[in-house]
């Protein structure tokens, strides 16, 4: 009977041991696995940051464009945005991030993970604004009228100030993470 104990104690000292070593290791390729993630996430908005910051200023030139055709009723809008070197968009990056929601999210701490959701939800809104803007744009890219281009005005007043929002957001995030890392 010692015998027995003794074996079946040995086997469970052995599986127990093992499940440590397994779950030491996946914790190890975890920490690995979001140490890449997260390095991408960042080397990301850091490119959309330079990406916003150079489209801005390009959308406020279309500002001052539409606004000194204001009241021009012979320039069309078509005119108008040709005369600002087209619409200006940027590129907001969220691949990595979009990469661990499908996957691995359960690792990533909730103050983290909201932040970057709120970051792909600001771009959505985004994304969305600039849809109707274009759609604005075909649907009215030969008139002339004032009311018209106070309209468009509106919508790239509101679709920069939608852009300093989320680049504000997207600077915030990398402070924390530039704090986090140095401490």
């Amino acid at each position: 009977m010692k015998q027995i104990i003794r074996e079946t104690i040995t086997v469970i000292i052995g599986i127990l041991i093992a499940l440590f070593i397994n779950n030491w290791n996946e914790d190890r390729k975890d920490k690995k696995y979001l140490n890449q993630i997260f390095s991408s996430i960042e080397k990301e908005l850091e490119e959309s940051i330079i990406d916003i910051k150079e489209v801005i200023p390009k959308q406020l030139a279309s500002l001052d464009s539409i606004q000194t055709y204001l009241n021009n009723e012979e320039v069309s809008i078509y005119d108008v945005i040709i005369k600002a070197n087209g619409v200006h968009a940027p590129s907001i990056k969220t691949n990595s991030w979009n990469a661990i929601a499908n996957s691995k999210i359960e690792l990533i701490e909730y103050e983290k993970l909201s932040a970057l959701a709120d970051i792909q939800e600001r771009k959505e809104n985004l994304r969305w604004r600039f849809e109707k803007q274009m759609d604005f744009l075909v649907q009215n890219m030969e008139k002339t009228d004032k009311g018209k281009k106070k309209a468009l005005l509106m919508t790239i007043s509101d679709i920069v100030g939608a852009e300093k929002r989320l680049l504000s957001s997207i600077e915030e995030i990398l402070k924390k993470e530039t704090a986090v890392n140095t401490d």
